[in-house]
Parts: structure tokens; sequence; C-alpha cells
């Protein structure tokens, strides 16, 4: 809720922002405040991505990468923005703003119980849980 929101830290632990969920968004976002930026994901990302790491069954490179970088092979950031993931495509909204998933996302799924993440200053890697 916007009233709510959780306080979390980038998984570089560099940079703190807030994030909440908003059902009454079309499509019902995943809403990350960051510095002046508000960034948004599709809500279901949290289930597809707990999903995902579960088939995956292991640690995964968190790769996190601004929407114009191109994610390493097999990251998050990659799966998040593949045409094969169960969105067809990219889970950000904002065009401009679509990349940083993994970094923002990550954080959240760890405060619900989903995953656990290995946050390190370069890289960073998840698994469900």
């Amino acid at each position: 809720m916007r009233r709510n929101p959780w306080t979390l830290k980038t998984t570089d632990g560099k940079s703190e922002y807030r994030a909440f969920r908003d059902v009454t968004l079309d499509p019902p976002s995943l809403v990350v405040l960051a510095g002046g930026s508000e960034l948004r994901y599709r809500l279901r990302c949290l289930e597809d991505l707990h999903e995902m790491l579960k088939e995956h069954g292991g640690w995964m490179p968190l790769g996190g990468a601004g929407e114009k970088e191109q994610p390493p092979a097999g990251s998050v950031e990659a799966w998040a923005r593949a045409r094969g993931n169960p969105v067809g495509g990219w889970y950000g909204l904002k065009e401009g703003r679509r990349g940083d998933f993994a970094t923002y996302v990550a954080p959240i799924m760890e405060v619900l119980n989903l995953a656990e993440v290995q946050h390190t200053p370069l890289g960073g890697r998840m698994r469900a849980v």
C-alpha cells in the first residue's frame, strides 16, 4: 500500500528505496520509489519469479542492468525481459525505466520470504525459498 511501503536497500546495499503493491493500477503493479523516480513492474512478477526460481533449483545470478544495458545471459534480469517468460517480455511497465528488475525486486522477494538473496557490491545471486 502506498501509505505503508516497505523501506529496503538495493542488492548492492548502496541505495535505499521504498516499494509497495498497488492492485488498483492497470495492470496491478509493484511500485518502486527510488530517488526521484517511480518504477513499476507487473505485480505478477513476484509469483512468476518465485516459480521460475523453484524450477531453476539453485542459485541464479541477479545481473541487474538498466533498460538500455544488456544483462548477463542466464540472470534474473535477463529472464525479466525475455520473450520466453510468462508475460512474453518486459515485467517493467514504464518505458525508459523497465530495467533494474533484479536490483529492486530481489530484496522484495526476500522480505516476503519467497527467496534468499546474497547481497554483494558486485553481482549477487538469489534462489527460491
